[in-house]
């Protein structure tokens, strides 16, 4: 299962803090699919794809709510925490650097944190997609990081993300096939 995070609603699309929804509706789009059936409190679509069976899923619970919808599906449909791969925004991560984890804590990321608390364990994959720091003025203070993540991002944003598609879909199809080691030995650092 892919899980893209963010905020529902239009007032969130293309904000830093859903640049999970971003790449989950793009590797959608790859198979031509919609993420838009709504089940347990999120939009999903599922199919073959890299070789398996594959959901893909948006939680519509606010941030800090998708692990109940996390944890819904994974009960409803069995799936494994060594199946789960959670795309999601990283403050700490230069805009636009891919890093692929096998386990971690929450980092202060309120999705992961929920998800975490939901599924009892911290032990499942994340693609950690940075999306930078907001920029420090002359007097040394900058936006606040709440509103920098849930500020919309500029086109440069857009298009550096619209470059970082294809190695995105690699390290999925990576994650599929071949598992998390060998996704992080070949993915990070890229």
């Amino acid at each position: 299962m892919l899980v893209g995070l963010g905020n529902p609603g239009r007032d969130y699309d293309l904000t830093r803090h859903n640049i999970g929804f971003f790449f989950i509706d793009f590797l959608a789009g790859l198979q031509g699919w919609q993420v838009d059936t709504l089940k347990m409190q999120g939009l999903y679509c599922q199919g073959r794809v890299f070789g398996a069976q594959v959901f893909m899923l948006k939680p519509q619970g606010y941030m800090n709510r998708s692990g109940e919808c996390v944890r819904a599906f994974t009960d409803y449909f069995k799936i494994s925490k060594e199946h789960i791969l959670v795309l999601h925004d990283d403050i700490d991560l230069q805009a636009g650097r891919i890093k692929v984890v096998k386990k971690g804590g929450a980092g202060g990321h309120n999705g992961i944190r929920s998800i975490i608390q939901h599924i009892g364990a911290q032990d499942f994959a994340r693609m950690k997609i940075g999306i930078g720091r907001p920029d420090v003025h002359s007097e040394g203070a900058g936006q606040p990081v709440d509103r920098f993540v849930l500020s919309r991002m500029s086109e440069d944003e857009l298009d550096l993300f619209d470059q970082r598609k294809a190695l995105v879909a690699e390290a999925a199809d990576l994650f599929v096939h071949e598992g998390i080691d060998v996704c992080m030995n070949q993915v990070n650092g890229r």
